[in-house]
């Protein structure tokens, strides 16, 4: 199953990290702590937390999980009354998150505003797969591609915030974002060499500040 290392300024900070990037709470995970961390003086010799987190296999039950899976987001569909074909993008459960996606004409109405409806009907399913196969499985659900869009968005945003704060030396905080779409601005970023990425809040009101890196 995925396993991933995440660095943060504590060891609270960098699982939460790594949750929103895999999709997951923290009773699906198994988290090793790699380096506690430590905060230096007046920021000088700081050391980043690093964790290892992999996620908990669930008990072994006949069946494919993608097939499952596509098989019950179909009949969400067919149950919605709407005409539309769906397809498994990664066919295995090793590689995850599990896609599908959904192909079909006017879709919008599954995609809502800000892609909250379809943000609610991937929970629903990621729901109905766990109940059925015994097992967590971070599921992505696409309509038309409009994620790769929206995502492609969110990293340029990203970035152009990120030279915003260069030059003002000014944090910003963005709008409150689902767990996957504050991945991306994470991962958009976490390689810059000025800026650094926080989550706060709490909920559906929790958020991505872009800030400078302590020198």
């Amino acid at each position: 199953m995925k396993e991933i290392e995440v660095g943060a300024k504590t060891v609270d900070e960098a699982i939460q990290a790594a949750l929103e990037q895999l999709g997951v709470t923290e009773d699906q995970v198994e988290v090793v702590v790699l380096a506690k961390g430590k905060s230096g003086l007046l920021g000088m010799g700081s050391e980043e937390a690093k964790i290892r987190v992999k996620l908990l296999p669930g008990p072994e039950q006949e069946g494919d999980v993608a097939g499952v899976a596509k098989e019950i987001l179909e009949t969400l569909i067919q149950c919605m009354e709407i005409s539309a074909e769906v397809s498994v993008t990664q066919a295995s459960a090793d590689e995850l998150p599990l896609s599908l996606d959904i192909e079909g004409d006017d879709l919008g109405i599954l995609i809502g505003r800000r892609g909250q409806t379809l943000a609610s009907l991937q929970y629903v399913v990621r729901l109905m797969v766990a109940e059925k196969m015994k097992m967590w499985v971070p599921i992505s659900v696409d309509i038309a591609g409009y994620k790769k869009r929206r995502y492609e968005s969110l990293r340029g945003l990203a970035l152009r915030l990120a030279e915003q704060v260069k030059r003002s030396r000014r944090l910003i905080t963005l709008e409150p974002m689902p767990a996957d779409e504050r991945r991306i601005i994470h991962l958009a970023l976490a390689d810059h060499p000025d800026v650094a990425t926080e989550s706060m809040g709490e909920g559906e009101a929790r958020k991505v500040a872009i800030l400078l890196k302590k020198q």
